[in-house]
């Protein structure tokens, strides 16, 4: 079986091995990435929920603290009643008014007179209670806080009471405002690791980000379109504070989780490139030691041919002198020189051989001319050649080589029977050679493997031939050698393009 078939279906079934892993792997990953990908969704959801809860206990603590706010309002506005009561009448309803003023033990205030005088305090700082200055500061405080209570007096006289917050409110007051810090900082850096803004109510300003580069929030119109790409993917966290205060929570899914979805496709990638990377190298590598093969053969092949060859020389210079018929010592000594000429050739292998101008018409029929006689009678040679020089830069010994090989194939294709066509053609850029067979022609998928090394169809062949005349035309020549056209059953026709000197 030839080796390029075997090597074909190697690779293929090599390349289908490769495939497997790599689809295998794909599938693996991707299956793992979208397992993790499930795992980080249910994160993400699981601190949307908690946030949405913490932010009900936001609002119940709100609420709670407005209640609490109100109920001390109620608180002085009962203080300023019982107050009015107790001036106002003897009766026992006093006794109740009395009640009422000993139980407010935790609600700063003070009475003044229509005028603003200070007629009493209940509940302030000891400090502040027996320092008249301190009690004019703290009325100037107490006014800015709260509206007055107005107490009608007598005959259109008024009391107003003022106060303010207790310690107690103050104090939750503080545990709210806690509250509220530390649910923005929760959110903000959140455990899932995902990108969240938290806005007020206009949607327009930042109260707090996480996980989010700042670019990206920097101008208005960004903050925009971020905030639309984070609302199209998720709801946003509607947190109500209370008294028509709601502020929003967008956020989406995770820099892990949008790197997840991509990593499949990446380590194939990157498989991919180092696949490639491998076979170019290994290319490079198989290719460079076939080339020291090649020319390692070819010098020891023009080594081993030079001994006998100069002992036919010496012979032929024998059977001369000894009377030998002259055109059979001749024909013997022209086949000596192509002996040498072949020597020549394989010397070269492997070096840069020296090209010299020379007429490739000229060059192209010589080589015709001894292969005529020396090639089955079968054949018919047709040679279209034009009678003018076309100059190139040649090697002429190893060009002379490549149209031995394709015309001794085409020979060989032919069953040594056929027609064998030769054109030469002058073009713009240089010359055209066509070299045409009637043989069994070339599938076209085998156009390219024709030119490798060891491919033959042959059963004693080599498959040098062609390996040889494609590195002779295109690497010391700088020149093209294809394979035209061919038909199988028909017949095969080569191209070679050689430029001008």
């Amino acid at each position: 079986m030839n080796i390029y078939v075997k090597k074909q279906r190697w690779k293929w079934l090599l390349f289908v091995i490769a495939i497997l892993i790599v689809f295998t792997s794909l599938w693996y990953t991707t299956r793992l990435a979208r397992q993790i990908a499930s795992d980080e969704k249910q994160k993400v959801k699981l601190w949307a929920e908690a946030v949405q809860r913490k932010a009900k206990l936001v609002k119940f603590t709100n609420d709670l603290f407005q209640r609490l706010q109100t109920e001390e309002r109620k608180k002085a506005e009962l203080y300023a009643l019982a107050t009015k009561e107790l001036n106002r009448s003897t009766d026992a309803f006093p006794l109740f008014a009395l009640q009422v003023l000993q139980d407010n033990t935790t609600v700063p205030v003070i009475l003044t007179d229509d005028v603003g005088n200070i007629t009493s305090s209940r509940n302030l700082d000891s400090a502040v209670a027996n320092d008249p200055e301190a009690l004019k500061k703290e009325l100037v405080l107490m006014k800015s806080l709260y509206e007055p209570v107005t107490i009608d007096w007598y005959k259109g006289r008024k009391n107003y009471l003022y106060h303010k917050d207790s310690r107690l409110f103050n104090d939750i007051k503080v545990v709210f405002d806690s509250l509220i810090k530390s649910f923005i900082s929760e959110v903000a850096i959140n455990s899932a690791a995902v990108p969240v803004i938290y806005t007020d109510s206009s949607r327009a300003a930042v109260i707090a980000s996480g996980n989010i580069a700042p670019l990206k929030i920097n101008t208005p119109e960004k903050l925009r379109q971020t905030l639309s790409a984070m609302e199209s993917e998720n709801t946003p966290i509607e947190v109500d504070l209370g008294e028509g205060f709601r502020n929003y929570i967008f956020y989406e899914q995770s820099t892990l989780l949008a790197q997840l979805k991509y990593y499949p496709y990446v380590q194939f990638g990157v498989i991919g490139l180092f696949l490639l990377i491998a076979y170019v190298l290994f290319s490079t590598s198989r290719k460079a030691e076939q080339d020291q093969v090649w020319v390692g053969m070819s010098k020891e092949t023009a080594h081993q041919l030079g001994t006998p060859l100069s002992s036919l020389m010496a012979w032929t210079e024998y059977l001369r002198s000894t009377g030998t018929d002259e055109s059979v010592v001749n024909e013997m000594n022209r086949d000596v020189m192509r002996l040498n000429t072949i020597t020549d050739r394989f010397s070269k292998i492997g070096s840069q051989p020296t090209l010299h101008e020379a007429d490739v018409c000229e060059v192209v029929r010589n080589a015709i001319d001894y292969l005529k006689t020396r090639t089955s009678k079968n054949v018919n040679y047709i040679v279209n050649i034009p009678e003018v020089e076309i100059n190139v830069m040649l090697s002429v010994p190893l060009f002379e080589w490549v149209i031995e090989n394709i015309c001794k194939n085409a020979v060989d294709a032919m069953d040594g029977k056929g027609e064998f066509k030769v054109v030469v053609t002058e073009v713009p850029e240089g010359v055209c050679i066509d070299l045409s067979d009637t043989g069994k022609g070339i599938h076209k998928s085998k156009h390219q493997s024709v030119f490798k090394p060891g491919y033959t169809t042959k059963k004693r062949g080599w498959g040098l031939g062609l390996s040889l005349s494609k590195r002779i035309i295109e690497n010391y020549h700088n020149g093209k050698i294809f394979v035209l056209h061919s038909e199988e059953g028909k017949g095969t026709t080569f191209r070679i393009l050689l430029k001008r000197g």
